[in-house]
């Protein structure tokens, strides 16, 4: 992220020595990793001293960030929730024990200077969740008018799991206050192997622009894909987070069709299915039948 971030200066006509880079990494190797990958790339950061733990012993305590960017482990726990009951962090209720997804959300909140932004990766269990007060958690955050894009993101983008995730977008001054945009890419992507899904440029520019032209206030909601929710209409859904919830069902092209014509071909057509599958469930019933196996 470091190093995207640093890209994207330079490909703005900007200057990375203009730029503080502030980071905190648990675990000993990883943090070794990523200040080589800095340093080989003429990046100067400050990881801290030494690896610590982010909610125990945060390195940066007095940081306040222009830009925040994480992807915090999913559902961790335990994450020591016993030993931080009265910690400033928790500004919108304190997060489960047995869930660190609204802990790293506030930690993150907390290390944002006044015009600060954060852009993090969640397990979309945070989205909708409401065991643990992680429900009022949510809603603190929405009434505080901090949530400005919620992205739902399509499965198998990691290599290492399978779960899908969402993408926060947190503004502390958002350029449409008291709205979000919602944004279902779940259909986005394609498959580079049989496991893994990638975004195209196409993919991330559409995304893009979408969110671009809800900032100047000229886009218009699109069925399946996206539309802007004032924070009224958030509480009307529990203030669940779901983009599906507000970009509703893709509109699907009228054929031409009529609808009794098409339900007499369809029926017909799972009427001809159904019959090959009794077909060859025989021919297997036979087939094992012959070596010994009746089922």
């Amino acid at each position: 992220m470091f190093v995207q971030s640093a890209r994207f200066v330079q490909n703005h006509s900007g200057n990375i020595n203009s730029i503080s880079i502030f980071g905190q990494e648990a675990n000993a190797t990883t943090r070794k990793m990523a200040l080589m990958n800095l340093a080989i790339r003429g990046i100067e950061a400050n990881l801290g001293p030494h690896q610590a733990d982010t909610f125990t012993n945060d390195l940066h305590p007095t940081l306040k960030a222009d830009f925040v960017m994480a992807n915090p482990p999913f559902n961790l726990s335990p994450w020591g929730a016993d030993k931080l009951t009265e910690d400033p962090r928790w500004q919108y209720g304190m997060p489960p024990a047995g869930n660190a997804n609204f802990a790293w959300l506030q930690h993150m909140i907390y290390h944002l200077a006044p015009r600060g932004k954060i852009g993090m990766v969640l397990a979309n269990g945070a989205l909708s969740s409401q065991s643990g007060g992680e429900g009022e958690i949510r809603k603190n955050i929405v009434n505080a008018d901090l949530v400005d894009c919620i992205v739902a993101m399509p499965t198998q983008l990691f290599y290492t799991t399978q779960i899908p995730v969402s993408l926060w977008f947190i503004s502390k001054q958002k350029r449409q206050p008291g709205k979000t945009l919602f944004i279902d890419a779940r259909k986005m992507g394609t498959m580079v192997t049989r496991k893994n899904r990638e975004l195209t440029d196409e993919d991330i520019q559409r995304m893009a622009q979408t969110y671009q032209a809800y900032c100047e206030g000229t886009l218009e909601d699109v069925k399946g894909f996206c539309a802007v929710a004032t924070t009224e209409e958030i509480a009307k859904q529990d203030y669940i987070l779901t983009p599906g919830r507000y970009v509703g069902i893709e509109e699907v092209e009228d054929d031409g069709e009529p609808f009794e014509e098409k339900m007499d071909r369809l029926t017909k057509e799972l009427s001809g299915l159904f019959e090959e599958s009794h077909r060859l469930e025989q021919e297997i019933r036979e087939k094992l039948g012959a070596i010994g196996y009746e089922v």
